[in-house]
């Protein structure tokens, strides 16, 4: 394809004399021709070419109506070569009309764009890039943040939507007495776990009977009480996450190799990583990983204190997974200032007989399933 104008002589013309001395219906005729020109041709264009027609486009555009704007806007919107400027022009128009296609589909549209745009514009412009086939993080964040129920709702929906530790951390505060992003959220197959305990612990009666109807299928059987909610939920094959996989297999490895020990504990609880933590606890304590996820997500340390008695932890580390707990939980498992000399009071055997208690317990609760 030539370097030179894709636009004809006479078209350039018929542009002059429409946008100097034309009507209404012969400008948007024009419009139409020109785009005409460039849809049916888009992938044979240079960079060149296509800088030609957002020049012309943008002349074109300060003289149309909404309606012709929309028009245009909804047939770029899928070209991925769509003249760039035209589209921030259209994407940045205050009447949802002419924004919604391009900031839903167009790939001229930058993260750096799209984030000005959910920053400044209408909950109608957030909503339309929240349907986007793919979302960063950084623009979640914004979205969540800034956008109404709506807006939130389709955002978390949306399968393509990365959720940063900030945008999870944002929602499950706007979850709070709001049972649909409460749900929403509940039900998005890569919540980490972590936000998961978090929300059902605080989540209302209907939001978790919903929760467990969805989970049906995946044996999950989410009780009223908090601590049983967040356990057989996060028991349940479907709840857990390729990264929770991922890290307790890291965890396991490490055991098996005699690597881990109380000191790589209290590394993973200082930096606030649950599974592994966890995980760890179970290996140390010598018991499946659902009942030490049981006894972490306790409403009170004791369950903590029970794991680390066991595996024979000095106070500092068992103090220290309490603090990843609380920090992760939202919430202050005790305000107890005696809980070092419960903790050192605790015999060893007493521990191991709650233990022997909750893996009997385990066992029951899966009988029927076997």
């Amino acid at each position: 394809m030539s370097s030179k104008s894709p636009l004809s002589a006479n078209l350039l013309d018929e542009l002059d004399a429409a946008l100097a001395h034309g009507t209404v219906a012969r400008r948007v005729e024009t419009l139409r021709r020109v785009t005409d020109l460039f849809v049916n041709n888009a992938v044979d264009y240079s960079d060149a070419q296509i800088a030609v027609f957002d020049d012309v486009f943008d002349c074109l555009l300060m003289h149309m109506e909404a309606s012709a704007k929309a028009l245009l806007a909804e047939r770029l919107a899928p070209i991925s070569v769509a003249p760039p400027r035209v589209v921030r022009t259209l994407a940045f128009d205050d009447l949802i009309e002419v924004a919604a296609p391009v900031l839903s589909q167009s790939e001229q549209l930058d993260d750096h764009a799209l984030i000005e745009n959910a920053r400044i514009k209408s909950q109608d412009h957030l909503l339309a890039i929240s349907t986007r086939k793919v979302l960063s993080g950084a623009l979640t964040d914004v979205l969540v943040e800034r956008g109404n129920d709506t807006v939130v709702t389709s955002t978390v929906n949306n399968r393509g939507a990365d959720i940063s530790e900030r945008g999870y951390n944002t929602l499950l505060s706007r979850a709070d007495g709001n049972d649909t992003i409460a749900t929403c959220v509940g039900l998005r197959p890569s919540i980490p776990r972590h936000h998961y305990l978090k929300l059902v612990a605080k989540a209302s009666a209907s939001v978790r009977a919903k929760l467990e109807a969805a989970r049906v299928h995946h044996t999950a059987d989410i009780s009223l009480a908090v601590q049983q909610v967040a356990w057989r939920a996060r028991s349940a094959p479907g709840s857990i996450s390729q990264q929770t996989i991922i890290a307790h297999g890291l965890v396991r490895s490490l055991f098996e190799d005699g690597r881990l020990d109380e000191n790589e504990v209290a590394k993973f609880a200082e930096a606030g990583k649950f599974d592994e933590a966890n995980a760890a606890l179970a290996c140390l304590a010598n018991v499946p990983n659902s009942v030490a996820e049981t006894m972490m997500i306790e409403s009170r340390s004791e369950g903590i204190f029970i794991l680390c008695k066991v595996a024979n932890f000095a106070w500092k580390t068992v103090k220290t997974i309490i603090n990843m707990r609380e920090q992760l939980a939202g919430t202050q498992l005790s305000d107890s200032t005696t809980d070092r000399e419960t903790y050192e009071r605790l015999r060893i055997s007493a521990a191991q007989q709650v233990l022997r208690f909750h893996r009997m317990q385990q066992a029951t609760s899966e009988a029927p399933a076997a």
